[in-house]
């Protein structure tokens, strides 16, 4: 009866590294992180260029991969998943952190010091504003300034409004809608 090579190369490997991964774990074992180094390192790398990830960023994912396998090996589960799975769902995760964080805005810079004195038109023009919005507010039917009193000046969610005061969502929305509606064509 044949015997499947490739599997038994499978499992035997994936036993080296099973072995690898519980001297790490119990003996923070050097040779053997070395040896799991040398053998996934480049291969972690050119996953992570084949999914689209600049060589330098190739290669800090690897870095920080190689690094979690050393300081996270106790939570390596065998029964779960092979050793080489367990790695890549490490690299794969940390590709899509370096997504993250690249889509990520930066924050602009926060000027601490003493601002700039605003322009006197300005503060008027803004006063003038904020007086027309509030006849605006003002002027509009009950069951609306409520609703968007709560909203903007209460900074409640629209399902906090329904909860407090007792009305379906679909009517609380209407109403907000409908309210910034009247306060658009009023203010224009």
């Amino acid at each position: 009866m044949p015997t499947d090579r490739p599997d038994h190369d499978r499992q035997s490997e994936n036993s080296l590294w099973i072995a690898c991964i519980a001297r790490i774990r119990d003996d923070a074992d050097e040779a053997a992180f070395a040896q799991i180094f040398g053998h996934f390192a480049p291969r972690v790398k050119g996953f992570l260029m084949k999914s689209g990830a600049s060589a330098a960023l190739a290669e800090e994912c690897a870095q920080d991969v190689m690094a979690t396998l050393w300081q996270k090996a106790h939570l390596f589960d065998p029964s779960r998943a092979s050793a080489a799975t367990w790695i890549f769902t490490i690299a794969r995760n940390r590709r899509i952190d370096a997504l993250r964080k690249a889509r990520r805005p930066e924050p602009e810079d926060i000027n601490w010091g003493p601002g700039e004195t605003p322009d006197q038109s300005d503060v008027l023009a803004l006063e003038q504003e904020s007086a027309r919005l509030a006849e605006a507010i003002a002027a509009l039917p009950a069951k609306q300034k409520t609703l968007i009193e709560a909203a903007y000046f209460g900074d409640l969610s629209h399902s906090e409004i329904a909860d407090k005061t007792g009305l379906p969502l679909g009517t609380i929305k209407s109403r907000i809608r409908l309210a910034l509606d009247r306060l658009r064509h009023t203010m224009n």
